[in-house]
């Protein structure tokens, strides 16, 4: 799976239908991301990173994070 152009220096996306946040380096297919792209619902986090997502209450999607999915 290719990252997003607007995606190269980041590692995070949000999905702002779903308030997912997938690893963009762990990516599996199951995380739809040319979905995401296409729509245009995504947002890039500033600090680019897994704690700053979660406190703009994003979680981590379960395929491409799923140690740190919570239920």
């Amino acid at each position: 799976m290719s990252r997003p152009r607007n995606f190269e220096e980041n590692r995070f996306m949000g999905d702002k239908r779903t308030m997912r946040v997938h690893d963009l380096d762990n990516a599996t297919d199951q995380c739809a991301i040319d979905d995401i792209e296409a729509a245009e619902s995504y947002l890039a986090f500033g600090p680019d990173s897994l704690p700053e997502a979660r406190n703009r209450g994003y979680h981590a999607c379960r395929h491409c994070n799923p140690a740190d999915e919570v239920a």
